[in-house]
């Protein structure tokens, strides 16, 4: 009997949006494995796997243009692809696209690496059928670098995805977004990173559009990871959402515990109903600290609204004129700021903002080192803060409090 060691991860909690929804996925098999060391052999092993196959690709170039079609594991059985070695990734390099998969249910991909790709790094989908989402994907450990580089270029790109994760995964240098989400739903990106790369366009680290909701994206670490480090909603073509148009572009999106160094916005809620963005670390945007922002018609869709922007932690310097970009057609008045810590580092200037802030802290150093970034946690030394910004969450997840 094959044997597994579960780790688990709970997306649930969407303030009681959703059910618990636990990932179970194997970190060891003993039997049911296939070992790989060319791109005819991944061909082979993936054309005949069945639910609780490994298939172990040993180091190496396997080239690109993998194109994978309704792989099917099975909850608690998926089918997986992994790097044999986490110290020495297989690599995917070139062409258009390294991974395509299409209506694939239950597949983890794991320590790979993808690189030098010239539309997106690994694209998975629906396959066009937008009642059934593909389920239970995992992507796990993935390194994915240089891919454009100008355009609407993606790292990771997700079309009608449900109850999926991302994983411990670093892109370096991308064109558009470094995850795309269009119609995706209950999925969790957590501990990644975004770093952009000089010479590549890199919109934005990570989109959600397209009828995208209940997304939770916690304790990552973005560094100029595009104009909008993180884009909570978009603007769509009709017929891309899914599973049907609705009149949001994302909805009940939340973003904690990350951190955000640069880029001229952390964040932008983007013609997006419901999100929010809590405890999280914001350290010298170069324009606004977020945006509030109408992309599509309000004569199909809501007005931008509700949103909250609460106990995050922000640095800013005279780089930051406008502290929230409010665009025409949006519902400002409808969101909550509240509890956050402004600390202004060449000044003592307090945030202009579109509504009146509740127990607001101002001008409480935070004592961060930041002479390493990129660093996966720049943590508050000052413990007058430590209800606020990335360290807070952190603590609240593991019981940590100083």
């Amino acid at each position: 009997m094959t044997q597994f060691l579960m780790k688990s991860v709970d997306i649930g909690l969407f303030r009681g949006l959703l059910p618990a929804i636990v990932f179970a996925f194997p970190l060891s098999v003993q039997s049911g494995e296939i070992n790989v060391s060319d791109a005819a052999g991944l061909r082979n092993a993936v054309a005949s796997a069945q639910p609780g196959t490994t298939i172990l690709l040993a180091p190496g170039n396997y080239g690109a243009g993998f194109n994978f079609t309704n792989v099917r594991g099975t909850p608690g059985r998926p089918v997986v692809i992994e790097g044999a070695s986490p110290d020495e990734l297989p690599l995917f390099s070139g062409g258009k696209e390294a991974i395509h998969l299409s209506d694939c249910n239950h597949l983890v991909l794991r320590n790979l690496k993808v690189s030098g790709c010239s539309a997106n790094g690994i694209n998975c989908d629906d396959g066009g059928s937008f009642d059934t989402p593909s389920e239970g994907m995992v992507f796990d450990g993935i390194t994915i670098t240089d891919i454009g580089p100008e355009g609407n270029c993606d790292g990771i790109k997700l079309s009608g995805l449900k109850n999926f994760l991302v994983t411990d995964c670093r892109f370096n240098g991308w064109g558009g977004a470094g995850i795309d989400m269009v119609g995706c739903r209950e999925g969790v990106i957590k501990n990644s990173q975004f770093t952009g790369k000089e010479g590549f366009s890199q919109t934005t680290g990570i989109q959600a559009k397209g009828g995208t909701e209940k997304i939770r994206i916690s304790g990552n670490f973005f560094h100029d990871a595009g104009a909008r480090a993180i884009n909570l909603g978009g603007s769509t073509g009709n017929r891309y959402f899914r599973p049907a148009l609705r009149d949001f572009e994302a909805k009940d999106l939340e973003v904690l515990g990350n951190h955000f160094v640069g880029s001229e916005a952390a964040l932008a809620y983007a013609t997006s109903v419901d999100c929010v963005v809590r405890h999280n670390t914001i350290i010298h945007p170069r324009k606004w600290v977020f945006r509030i922002l109408q992309e599509r018609s309000l004569d199909d869709f809501q007005a931008c609204r509700n949103g909250v922007f609460e106990e995050n932690l922000i640095v800013f310097d005279k780089r930051v004129g406008t502290f929230v970009n409010v665009g025409e057609g949006t519902k400002p008045e409808t969101f909550t700021i509240r509890g956050n810590a402004w600390f202004c580092s060449d000044d003592t200037r307090r945030p202009a903002l579109p509504v009146e802030e509740a127990d607001g802290i101002y001008q409480i150093d935070p004592i961060l080192d930041i002479s390493d970034v990129p660093a996966v946690k720049i943590l508050s030394k000052n413990p007058q803060l430590k209800s606020v910004g990335a360290h807070a969450y952190l603590a609240e997840r593991t019981g940590v409090k100083d």
